[in-house]
């Protein structure tokens, strides 16, 4: 049985590995195809809430004629981020999120390629208007507590068709009102642009397309994208995203088309609405889920909390509740592991027990072994005899470890994505609870408690494969060196506690056998 053990822990590990830093990194497309069709779109979908009512009393001035023959630049700024809009395509070409910085100090810029800025328009998925210049009027914008709504007006005009689109920006809000006015045109594509909302790739998170079709997370990579993929109902919205960034487009009028596709290396996605009037939801900065839950559009769904969210969105809820307590995310981490811990001590009280108890019968197990050695079925018959005259449960070592694995994989989904942790300090030479510990103390700590733990937990091997399980300290030593100092916090916690709970029950089991 303990080997079972050995095997459940590889297992449960080599899967963790495996799904974080392979199968994310080479994420599958959906199985399920849906086929371009021609069928009619819903007029009766409803409209998505504006982001902010006041956003409809912002008189929208008009765009006069202007020279069009250079691009101009008009910048937005508010109290969380600082954008940069375009004549060329009437679209944003970067963002500044002000209140979040790189390792150096610097603020985050979020910014597309020239070859295709977000929010880039077309009549067909070529998007030729991306580098048409728009006319407008506008100069910069400054939002504060006393300006805190403005609007940016673009036109465009040119062979029968006419383009006017109107931003409407708030001061308090990563959200931006995008109205299209289209006329002579049948229908149009709008796109997320190239890599716009990429700050950084991680290869443990997925980094680049997202859609969102009914309640199912859909994510794409260019290397999967050998052709495109096409939606007609049920998308909410199209993002492009890294670990901790996103930007999206969340359509307010109904959209005839969704389409995901490769170009020039990339992975693209866009939605097609027909002419006339058409609006929409803007976003591009942080994953913070409570605040994207706000919007009530479903964009806290582009945090990915795996496949064990129903534990992870509660253990996620908690250990925020637990910083607003104690403003520090190490000790929520402490707390969050004590609180998940106490459900499994009576299982792991009586797996120990278990164990113990295999352990005094290892010698009877083996002269089983040795008289039936040529009788398979009758040495297995002559165990369970032995475990049953002893009282002995011999998968009782082994469950609580078992059920333990679910929490354990949304632990890990939770620390390992929380923007929350990003740059948050714990104490000393830990200032950023997301990266590394710089001097590998807390990873060494945690390697060091393992053997303890190994040394104080009562086994049933021979001695030859003792030595071999005290290979798995080393192992978990130097696989936890790169992982984020949360999330070693939580191992190293959860070991200290597991020891200290050998200890009650080694010396309760002493007291019992004298």
């Amino acid at each position: 049985m303990e080997k079972r053990m050995l095997l459940a822990i590889i297992i449960s590990i080599a899967i963790l590995i495996t799904y974080q830093y392979l199968a994310v990194k080479d994420t599958p497309l959906v199985t399920r195809e849906e086929t371009v069709k021609e069928d009619s779109v819903d007029k009766d979908k409803k409209e998505i809430p504006h982001v902010n009512k006041k956003a409809a009393e912002v008189p929208t001035a008009p765009a006069p004629k202007t020279d069009i023959s250079v691009e101009k630049e008009i910048k937005v700024e508010g109290e969380l981020y600082a954008a940069v809009f375009s004549t060329k395509g009437g679209t944003m070409k970067r963002i500044e999120l002000k209140k979040h910085k790189d390792k150096a100090g610097n603020i985050i810029v979020l910014k597309g390629d020239n070859l295709l800025l977000p929010l880039s328009i077309g009549s067909d998925d070529s998007f030729q208007l991306s580098g048409v210049n728009f006319a407008t009027n506008a100069k910069d914008i400054r939002l504060d507590s006393s300006a805190k709504t403005a609007t940016l007006v673009f036109e465009h005009s040119s062979a029968g068709h006419s383009i006017r689109r109107t931003y409407s920006f708030y001061n308090d809000n990563y959200g931006i009102d995008l109205k299209d006015e289209v006329s002579g045109l049948d229908s149009y594509w709008i796109t997320t642009g190239k890599d716009f909302g990429i700050y950084e790739k991680d290869d443990s998170e997925h980094f680049g397309p997202v859609v969102l079709k009914d309640a199912e997370r859909m994510e794409f990579t260019e290397k999967k994208l050998k052709e495109s993929k096409s939606f007609k109902e049920g998308v909410k919205w199209i993002a492009q995203e890294d670990k901790y960034f996103f930007s999206s487009i969340v359509p307010r009028s109904p959209i005839a088309e969704t389409k995901v596709w490769s170009k020039n290396g990339d992975a693209l996605a866009a939605i097609k609405l027909g002419a006339g009037t058409n609006k929409y939801l803007i976003y591009a900065g942080p994953k913070e889920y409570d605040r994207l839950k706000k919007f009530g559009v479903g964009l806290e769904h582009i945090v990915d909390f795996g496949f064990f969210s129903i534990l992870a969105r509660p253990l996620f809820w908690l250990m925020k509740l637990f910083y607003n307590v104690l403003p520090n995310y190490g000790i929520a981490i402490i707390i969050l592991t004590i609180i998940v811990r106490i459900p499994f001590i009576p299982l792991i009280n009586k797996g120990q027990k278990s164990m113990k108890r295999l352990q005094e019968i290892q010698p009877k197990m083996a002269e089983i072994k040795e008289k039936y050695k040529n009788d398979p079925q009758r040495m297995q018959r002559e165990t369970m005899e032995l475990y049953k005259k002893h009282k002995v449960n011999p998968v009782g070592g082994c469950l609580p470890m078992l059920l333990q694995i679910p929490v354990f994989f949304a632990l890990y989904k939770v620390l390992l994505i929380a923007i929350e942790l990003r740059g948050s300090p714990f104490m000393l030479w830990i200032k950023d609870l997301s990266a590394k510990d710089p001097y590998y103390i807390l990873p060494i700590v945690m390697g060091v408690t393992m053997v303890i733990q190994q040394k104080m937990t009562p086994s049933a091997m021979e001695p030859t494969q003792q030595k071999i399980m005290m290979i798995l300290p080393v192992v978990f030593t130097f696989m936890f060196l790169t992982f984020p100092s949360g999330l070693v916090l939580y191992w190293l916690v959860n070991n200290v506690l597991s020891i200290a709970q050998q200890f009650y029950m080694n010396k309760q089991l002493a007291r019992q056998s004298a």
